[in-house]
């Protein structure tokens, strides 16, 4: 007898990450200012629709399992951001995820990156970062590589996160795009 299909969020294990304005959780906590969501989690019917299946089907396309896409490499993959307009609102459905994972409607790896990691994470694979180290009283370049480096201390952080349990993407999620007949 088949056994039935998974549920797509759980079939995909693609994540989103994304930086976000910093808040802090609770009272002597530290800043949380980066956030990463199950790809099933843009399909929360309190996610700006038809816009978060929109990313979810640009975030799910081509990945591989596991994969951890920042919200600028979409950015990069959508012309440097010019096609975004086409695709939705990454702004509202960005706000809707944080405002999601503070209700507990889904899991997320909430972090708080360091200064160059956020940064990092918000540039563009091919980019390069400068920053003035004051104490060297020089300029350290930071590029491909450092940003690669940012993303595995990510993943590896998500990867012992989700060895037990993958991350919860919520309840009712909506059809992918790319299910709809």
């Amino acid at each position: 007898m088949p056994k039935p299909e998974p549920s797509p969020a759980r079939n995909q294990n693609v994540y989103l990450l994304f930086a976000h304005a910093p808040y802090y959780p609770g009272p002597g906590t530290e800043e949380i200012n980066t956030t990463v969501v199950a790809a099933g989690s843009l399909l929360h019917p309190q996610v700006c629709q038809p816009d978060g299946m929109r990313i979810h089907d640009l975030l799910t396309q081509g990945r591989q399992p596991g994969e951890i896409v920042p919200l600028s490499t979409l950015t990069y993959d959508l012309g440097g951001g010019a096609d975004w307009p086409a695709v939705g609102d990454w702004e509202r459905v960005t706000t809707d995820l944080v405002q999601l994972v503070h209700s507990g409607y889904c899991d997320a790896l909430s972090l708080g990156l360091p200064e160059i990691a956020r940064a990092l994470v918000c540039t563009t694979p091919d980019s390069h970062l400068r920053a003035f180290d004051a104490a060297a009283e020089e300029f350290i370049d930071y590029g491909s590589e450092a940003r690669a480096a940012a993303l595995a201390e990510v993943g590896a952080f998500l990867a012992s996160l989700v060895a037990e349990q993958d991350l919860w993407p919520g309840d009712g999620l909506l059809t992918p795009l790319a299910r709809r007949s």
